[in-house]
């Protein structure tokens, strides 16, 4: 089995640049409509421009028109949460919550890319 995770981006461009800097690797994709980046083998995390999406479901609501309204989460468990969390704010990520411990056994951090999904940074406590 392989899982691909795709957000809806305003700019894709724009969204490459900023998840390159927080995952530190490149795309392993980036074609006019989509960029993919690889986190494990298997598993892709993929970019692609809400004018697609339309393209592909257009019965379905504008995904422009939730502009800010927070569509995915993406729970990424990493080595060190702190420094991803730190990309992505230096990237131009909002952060909602610092590093702390949660309920679940995790450490986490909470912040919004630049599209306003969340991104959370974590690893077991």
């Amino acid at each position: 089995m392989k899982l691909n995770t795709i957000l809806y981006v305003r700019d894709q461009a724009a969204s490459r640049t900023f998840y390159a800097a927080v995952l530190a690797v490149g795309p392993r994709l980036d074609v006019p409509g989509m960029t993919e980046f690889e986190l494990l083998p298997g598993c892709v995390l993929g970019l692609m421009p809400e004018k697609g999406i339309k393209r592909l479901l257009p019965s379905l609501p504008d995904p422009e028109k939730a502009a800010g309204i927070p569509r995915a989460e993406l729970y990424l468990t990493v080595p060190d949460p702190e420094a991803f969390q730190a990309r992505a704010l230096a990237a131009g990520a909002r952060e909602l919550s610092p590093l702390g411990p949660r309920d679940w056994g995790d450490r986490a951090a909470y912040c919004l890319d630049p599209d306003g999904h969340c991104l959370a940074f974590a690893s077991p406590l």
